[in-house]
């Protein structure tokens, strides 16, 4: 693992940084933010962004697909 995903402060499962994730996006979105708030929350989403890319390139490379009775790698297409 990276340090990004390492940091103590990001959350363990992909599915709870995707949710955050998907919050921060909103707020922001929201124009509601102050300028110190909307550079917060952007540096945070780049953390969660950067997990969750880590995340999904580890189990792509773990996945396997079973095809004509053999296992191949999965390409993803």
């Amino acid at each position: 693992m990276t340090a990004t995903a390492s940091a103590p402060d990001l959350p363990d499962r992909y599915e709870d940084a995707l949710a955050e994730l998907e919050r921060l996006v909103q707020a922001m979105e929201g124009g509601q933010l102050p300028l110190d708030g909307l550079l917060g929350h952007y540096q945070r989403g780049s953390a969660l962004l950067a997990l969750c890319r880590e995340r999904l390139q580890a189990v792509e490379s773990q996945v396997k697909v079973l095809e004509d009775g053999q296992l191949t790698e999965w390409t993803g297409a």
